[in-house]
């Protein structure tokens, strides 16, 4: 978000600057492409970053960086699940781990068995999961999360304190309403108001995402609206301004918004 682009009607210190972050590509969205069937296997359950993902964390990465981003950010709040806390630690995590440091890394070495060294969590932001802002839930096991004592393990740096039960209570095996997302979202939002942190980072989730927002916009004209709902679910072409190889095809969420 470029906030130096206009004038704002609201005073700066009631404000929050929130960079909303989409996973990298998992390994559901590559098999859903294929076969939208693929997202109701086992053998996606809590789906992790491909190696073209973890690619389009590097570049991410280097962007933030070399954008100064990096400095800014108070606080990564992350969806707790596979391929949003690799990509959170792999864009906004420190440098290689090494032995002999006190602090715990981000993330362990081999997670996903993606081959990735651990991350070092010294000179960056801390990280929280926060199961608000969750992809859309049910019925997919891509969309299930692990016990959160395995997460642990994983990322010993990321805070789990605000996940209330080991096991994931919140998966169901009837697919969560759009509606029903949208109102998650709305309440996530407002937690996030409650935040002292002024500029958040949050690794999400694109159906999450696009069903939030689409609440918004209503005051501005019907085509920009649904110009901003189309790049919600992905595009044909890169709009972004950071290097990176863009997946074929639209890269879309699991439940595909019409």
């Amino acid at each position: 978000m470029d906030t130096t682009a206009g004038q704002s009607l609201y005073p700066l210190h009631q404000t929050k600057t929130i960079h909303l972050v989409r996973h990298a590509q998992g390994v559901h969205n590559v098999e859903g492409e294929k076969n939208h069937d693929a997202y109701l296997s086992n053998d996606l359950f809590d789906a992790n970053l491909t190696p073209l993902g973890w690619k389009q964390v590097e570049n991410l990465q280097k962007h933030v960086k070399a954008s100064g981003l990096s400095r800014k950010v108070e606080l990564v709040v992350v969806s707790p699940l596979l391929r949003t806390m690799q990509t959170a630690v792999g864009v906004f995590g420190g440098e290689a781990y090494t032995s002999g440091i006190n602090e715990p890394p981000l993330m362990t070495e081999n997670v996903g068995h993606s081959d990735h060294p651990a991350v070092s969590s010294l000179n960056c932001p801390p990280f929280i999961a926060v199961e608000l802002c969750r992809e859309q839930m049910g019925l997919h096991p891509c969309d299930k999360r692990r016990t959160v004592s395995e997460y642990r393990h994983m990322f010993p740096g990321i805070d789990f304190s605000l996940i209330e039960t080991d096991e994931d209570t919140w998966y169901t095996p009837e697919r969560e309403k759009k509606e029903e997302v949208t109102s998650r979202g709305l309440k996530f939002l407002e937690w996030l108001c409650t935040r002292k942190e002024k500029e958040i980072a949050v690794v999400t989730h694109s159906s999450f995402l696009f069903n939030t927002l689409s609440v918004f916009g209503d005051d501005c004209h019907p085509n920009i609206k649904t110009e901003m709902c189309a790049q919600m679910i992905g595009s044909n072409t890169s709009t972004t301004n950071y290097p990176g190889k863009i997946p074929h095809g639209r890269d879309l969420p699991s439940d595909a918004t019409d």
